[in-house]
């Protein structure tokens, strides 16, 4: 299967924008009163960890696809 540029430049684009959203978002919720009760991390916190941790794993993963497919339509 072959993608056109501007679906590879799309998916690629969408690999950074989880980057840049997904970290920034762990830190306020580490921050938050809600993920710490006496000093113990709460299931909100691990709840949401798990949420970001998942979406930079398939933000990584599609932006690997977008870097590859680019790449495939220069040659």
């Amino acid at each position: 299967m072959t993608l056109s540029r501007r679906t590879a430049l799309l998916l690629l684009a969408f690999g950074v924008w989880s980057w840049l959203l997904w970290p920034t978002f762990f830190r306020n919720i580490w921050i938050s009163e809600n993920s710490w009760q006496a000093g113990s991390p709460t299931p909100f916190l691990y709840v949401h960890f798990v949420i970001a941790a998942v979406s930079l794993v398939l933000g990584t993963a599609i932006g690997v696809l977008g870097w590859r497919a680019l790449r495939a339509t220069r040659g």
